[in-house]
């Protein structure tokens, strides 16, 4: 590897050149919203933030995400979940799940926003991307 080069796989996919990988990438998953029987995607580009650093990180110091793009919290169990916009530069949707049904969803507001529910799992998505998500929908993640 080249001094510069960074080794991740979403790399070569993803169009913003100040895209900072850093969480379990999940190739060949989705996350799909169903709320009648009749899914559809929200996200093709899913990763993970799965430990306490990527979980505090989230989507610090980006200036961007690619529009079909998810990152996922999973939690142990179901306990109030905190999300903050510091350093966080475009609004983002944000789902908190519980059993892959959707208990809340707020967009929040780039560098001044707070967001708070119920969770055993939280998702991240660019603003605008759950226009058409409600509390109660069922949104999953597929293979």
């Amino acid at each position: 590897m080249r001094g510069n080069e960074c080794p991740c796989p979403l790399k070569s996919t993803v169009p913003t050149k100040d895209f900072l990988p850093a969480y379990d990438f999940s190739g060949g998953m989705r996350l799909v919203h169903d709320p009648d029987g009749a899914a559809h995607p929200l996200a093709t580009e899913v990763e993970y933030a799965e430990s306490i650093l990527e979980q505090g990180r989230g989507l610090m110091f980006r200036s961007s995400i690619p529009d079909d793009y998810a990152l996922v919290f999973p939690f142990d169990h179901a306990s109030r979940q905190f999300i903050h916009m510091l350093f966080v530069r475009f609004p983002l949707d944000v789902l908190w799940l519980v059993d892959e049904e959707v208990q809340a969803v707020d967009t929040l507001q780039p560098w001044r926003s707070i967001g708070y529910a119920t969770a055993d799992t939280v998702i991240e998505l660019p603003g605008g991307a759950a226009s058409d998500v409600s509390e109660g929908d069922t949104v999953r993640l597929e293979s």
